[in-house]
């Protein structure tokens, strides 16, 4: 239950509403708890007025109005508890859900490549929802039990104290039942949501991947997996139901015995003339007034061993630190980029990786030039690149901005500053617009055309029925690789980013269109930093410089020319791109 202690600051932002709902609680419980002794008191009227014989009316109707007004009173009262406390529990609903994702999108790369997405779709969903049963029906039914149950039994001593003892004997039985089921469900809850993860997961890869799926004709190989998965959880809920099935049941026979005792006990009384019947119905009354806290009893408790481990689970992921994020060395002072990049001797190692990515890497990136980087698939490309915008930190040595450390610059400016392309093009399921537009909300519909046209995209679009307007399926399934990438450079490139990666970002362009870009990119790029990752030579033979990486080291590095005369691995890619370019002809 430590857990749930996270959640006060959250109770906090609402405890003015919180208290009047509890004061309605308490309001509703008052009037409610009172009625019963009312009916009694009718009950015994009555009795005396056919005793003898002079029963009257008025005072029937007296009694009758008591009882309705009470009963509206409390009703009105419950129902202003639940516009308070359950609309409390939505909104830090919201509020939990939004930070949740807030914390995550703060996150570095490294934590995404170990935690599946089914994991944390299943956090935002079902374990969410589980925390704000717990602030909601949690907090509100305990409220109304803790004070129906402590009202009740207040008058019943007053009504007759043995009989209250008596009643009361099978209590114990109930905390017990409550302490031991709880522990029971509360593990069997996790397990289910362990398992309502592996599901989750399962129904994203085949959805996200049907392509791969239906080209390799796995689709019955994917249903058993999923049949299996969803069978394991169905068994999980099994345990579960039947371990939350017990609860109800119990509270019901264990409460049935105090009305037994009630019953014979107090009836006795009546008959030996030491309790009216007036008394013994405004008993029975109380102890039906006690059945809904004790069933209540044991809800509440599945209810708060199920968001105990929901939020266990959920600060598993708030307790996760940001590795890259401002700290005591950021200058918020900077609040702009020029260009120019410096690594002095740079290692980066993968998180659990055995050998380094990069090794000593010495590398200056004047501002306003172009860097090209290539080698064999492998070889650390990507992972160089991905320094630069802090994707991931250096795992030693120095990384230079301008001449200043890369971890004194302030996350956002130094991201808001660099247009990359990631080697896997990501999409989004909004229109071409939109999707062009991301890396500024402002940006009018003018310069979004300019981008495309850099990109060579705009004239795809130009084919398409709605234009720019145009929307797009999940990861942009609707465009071929061509377009997504060249789509992904527009974005990119709207920003006049004063450094530009283009990660193999042009890998599926035709070699006509792939020239026309860079020529427009050059034009654009002026007294821009450009790096470009690249397969072909042809792409990368005009940089001002160029790299060629091996085994997580700079094997090469000089222009074009220079590294053709060098006759090593580049020349070697060089000469085989040639040769395959003359088969092409032939």
């Amino acid at each position: 239950m430590k857990s749930l202690t996270r959640l006060l600051p959250y109770l906090s932002r609402y405890r003015t509403t919180l208290y009047l709902g509890l004061i309605a609680v308490m309001i509703s419980n008052l009037f409610t708890v009172a009625t019963p002794w009312f009916i009694g008191e009718a009950i015994d009227e009555l009795k005396r007025g056919l005793e003898k014989g002079s029963l009257q009316h008025t005072d029937l109707l007296w009694y009758a109005g008591i009882v309705i007004g009470f009963a509206a009173i409390a009703g009105v009262m419950l129902f202003f508890t639940r516009q308070t406390i359950i609309v409390v529990s939505r909104k830090i609903e919201y509020d939990l859900r939004n930070d949740f994702l807030s914390h995550i999108q703060k996150l570095p790369l490294s934590y995404f490549q170990k935690t599946p997405t089914g994991d944390l779709m299943a956090l935002a969903t079902n374990d969410i929802s589980a925390v704000r049963n717990v602030l909601g029906p949690g907090i509100m039914y305990p409220a109304d039990t803790i004070m129906t149950l402590s009202m009740s039994l207040v008058l019943m001593f007053v009504k007759d104290w043995q009989l209250t003892l008596l009643a009361l004997i099978p209590m114990p039985l109930v905390s017990y039942a409550v302490y031991y089921l709880g522990k029971v469900i509360h593990e069997k809850f996790n397990e289910r949501q362990e398992q309502y993860s592996v599901l989750t997961t399962k129904a994203q890869e085949n959805l996200s991947g049907a392509r791969v799926v239906k080209a390799y004709v796995r689709e019955e190989y994917e249903i058993e997996q999923f049949r299996t998965a969803s069978w394991d959880y169905f068994k999980k809920n099994l345990v579960l139901a039947k371990a939350q099935s017990v609860m109800w049941p119990l509270m019901f026979i264990l409460v049935g015995l105090s009305i037994i005792i009630t019953i014979y006990v107090g009836g006795l009384k009546v008959i030996s003339g030491e309790m009216t019947i007036g008394t013994l119905t405004a008993f029975m009354t109380y102890l039906s007034l006690l059945i809904w806290p004790m069933i209540a009893l044991g809800w509440v408790t599945n209810m708060w061993q199920q968001g105990a481990a929901s939020m266990k689970r959920l600060a598993k992921v708030f307790d996760t630190v940001p590795t890259i994020r401002d700290t005591e060395l950021t200058d918020h002072g900077i609040d702009s980029v020029n260009g120019e990049i410096e690594f002095k001797n740079v290692t980066f190692t993968h998180e659990g990786a055995q050998t380094p990515a990069l090794q000593n890497i010495n590398l200056k990136i004047p501002k306003g030039s172009t860097l090209a980087i290539v080698g064999y698939t492998g070889t650390g490309k990507s992972s160089l690149v991905n320094l630069i915008p802090r994707l991931y930190d250096i795992s030693d040595g120095e990384l230079l901005i301008d001449g200043i450390q890369i971890q004194k610059i302030p996350v956002e400016v130094l991201r808001k500053n660099i247009g990359y392309v990631p080697q896997e093009t990501f999409l989004f399921s909004e229109s071409i617009a939109e999707n062009i537009r991301y890396g500024d909300d402002d940006a009018q519909r003018e310069l979004i055309h300019d981008a495309a046209d850099v990109s060579q995209i705009a004239k795809d679009v130009a084919d398409f029925p709605q234009r720019f307007e145009t929307m797009l399926g999940e990861r942009g399934i609707t465009l071929s690789g061509g377009q997504k990438q060249r789509t992904s450079i527009a974005r990119a490139i709207l920003r006049r980013p004063n450094i530009l990666i283009l990660d193999d970002a042009l890998s599926a362009v035709d070699t006509y269109t792939e020239e026309t870009i860079l020529q427009r990119l050059r034009k654009l790029m002026v007294a821009r930093t450009s790096i470009i990752i690249a397969h072909r030579i042809s792409t990368v033979k005009d940089a001002d410089n160029i790299i060629v990486l091996n085994n997580g080291k700079i094997a090469e590095q000089g222009t074009h020319d220079q590294l053709v005369a060098l006759n090593g691995i580049y020349a070697g890619l060089y000469q085989k791109q040639l040769l395959e370019k003359e088969l092409e002809g032939l």
